[in-house]
This record gives structure tokens, C-alpha cells and sequence, in this order.
């Protein structure tokens, strides 16, 4: 029998990021649960690293060990080129694809240096969001689709965030109100 279906799985996590007016904000849910049941609610999900004192914000859906590892080794990609996201995370998702170990991880990224905006995936993917916003985890759709729907009227980016989340919590059963929000200028 597969492990997966042995075990119901850890679900809950929804995280948006959205990039308007030289801000970059990234939000999340706090809310953990395996199978039916709510294991937590206050669970923190949006993380901001300093690696050589550039800050960058980082939300992850998943397994939240897997994503603690996945944080960790971008860190590390982030000390060897300070300043270069995007080179950082492409290394990352080479690493994460390639390594055995790494392979094998449950668990995507959102990160920003408040400039860039990038997907990060266990398929090898870094992925810029065509529309200033990305989202990720189960109640991900519901999130990317209410930013998008608001991205054009006369919110800022944390207001589009606060109120996509506020979306998703209300479709998403694996999706709480209790929100991380940080928030970088570019």
C-alpha cells in the first residue's frame, strides 16, 4: 500500500503573494489539519530570512518539515549569492529536483526580495507569476483567482491580499482567517 494512503496527509495552507505599487506582499493561513480534523490554527507559514542582511519573504505550503528543510537550503543558495533571488532559487529547484533526498519533498514555495516574485516547486519549477500575484496549497486557486479579481481597483497590495485570503478561508475548509502578512518594499 502506497504511504499516502496510509496516512490521510497534512492539509491547510493557503499563501498569497502579490506585487503592486514597489510592494511585494505575502500572506498566509494558519490553520494545519490531517485528514477532518484541525490540528492547529496558529500555525505560522510566512517566514522573513535575512541571509547576508537582504531580506526576503517566504511563505510555504505542505509538509512543514519538508518546507523548514526547503527554507533552510535557500538560505544557504541566498548566503552564496546575496542579492540574487532568482539565481538562488533556480539553484534550489535544480537541488530539490536532482537529490535524492531533496526529490522527495512535500512542500512549494512563494518568495520575494520585494523586486521579484517567484513559485518555487519540487518539479524543478521557478515560476514568475504572469499577473503580479501567485498563490499556493490547497485553498491556493480560490486566493489567486479573488487577487487577480481585485488587483485592478483601488486597493494596495496587502488589502488584495487580506481580502483574497478572506475568500479562500470562506470557500476552503483547509483554510483559516488567522493571517501571517509580511510585507517588503522593492
Amino acid at each position: 500500500m502506497d504511504r499516502r494512503e496510509e496516512f490521510p496527509g497534512w492539509h491547510g495552507t493557503t499563501i498569497v503573494g502579490v506585487r503592486k505599487d514597489g510592494k511585494v506582499v505575502v500572506a498566509g493561513d494558519g490553520q494545519v489539519s490531517l485528514g477532518q480534523t484541525v490540528i492547529k490554527g496558529t500555525a505560522r507559514k510566512v517566514r522573513r530570512i535575512a541571509p547576508g542582511g537582504k531580506p526576503v519573504l517566504c511563505g510555504f505550503a505542505g509538509s512543514t518539515a519538508d518546507a523548514f528543510t526547503l527554507l533552510e537550503r535557500l538560505e544557504k543558495k541566498l548566503e552564496a549569492a546575496p542579492g540574487q533571488l532568482q539565481r538562488a532559487a533556480v539553484e534550489l529547484a535544480k537541488d530539490w529536483r536532482t537529490d535524492k533526498y531533496l526529490r522527495n519533498l512535500e512542500a512549494m514555495l512563494i518568495v520575494s526580495d520585494g523586486r521579484d516574485l517567484f513559485v518555487v516547486t519540487g518539479a524543478g519549477d521557478v515560476l514568475e507569476p504572469e499577473h503580479d500575484v501567485a498563490a499556493i496549497g490547497s485553498g491556493g486557486n480560490y486566493a489567486l483567482a479573488a487577487a487577480r479579481a481585485l488587483y485592478d481597483q483601488d486597493l494596495d497590495a496587502e488589502a488584495i491580499a487580506r481580502k483574497a485570503m478572506a475568500i479562500a478561508a470562506d470557500i476552503c475548509v483547509y483554510t483559516n482567517g488567522n493571517l501571517t502578512v509580511e510585507t517588503l518594499d522593492a
